[in-house]
């Protein structure tokens, strides 16, 4: 059984202003019992990584309308390598095509959501698939 609770990044990495997806997702996750950090707009996927692993996160759920889904969710997956914190299950939503959800989740991105998704299905997600690889490591 999880000692800790669930704790996930909420994150809007780049130069997108367009949040309130991200902030329905946060609440949904929070009201379901998730211990949420939304991290607000205009993240570095640096700093979005520095504040999982400070955070000691089991998730970080990005928001990426820019188009600039397929950087920022590669930098996010290398930085959280580098800092030797592959067991933070990245997933994440926005307007992404296709032929880039496939690309992503064969480079490690866990899931994506795309427009029209119900927030139970993300919560669902999220609490069947999150945090169990630090659970199964002790931390």
């Amino acid at each position: 059984m999880q000692s800790s609770p669930l704790r996930v990044i909420v994150a809007k990495p780049g130069l997108d202003g367009h949040d309130r997806g991200a902030k329905v997702v946060a609440r949904a996750l929070r009201d379901a019992g998730v211990e949420v950090i939304y991290t607000g707009l205009h993240q570095t996927p640096a700093q979005i990584v520095a504040t999982a692993v400070q955070e000691d996160a089991h998730g970080i759920g990005l928001s990426v309308l820019s188009g600039a889904h397929m950087t920022a969710f590669a930098e996010v997956i290398k930085l959280l390598r580098h800092e030797d914190a592959e067991d933070i299950v990245v997933f994440g939503g926005g307007i992404i095509p296709a032929d880039d959800v496939e690309n992503l989740l064969e480079e490690g991105v866990a899931a994506l959501f795309t427009p029209g998704t119900s927030m139970a299905s993300v919560v669902d997600w999220v609490k069947k698939n999150v945090g169990a690889s630090k659970e199964l490591a002790g931390t």
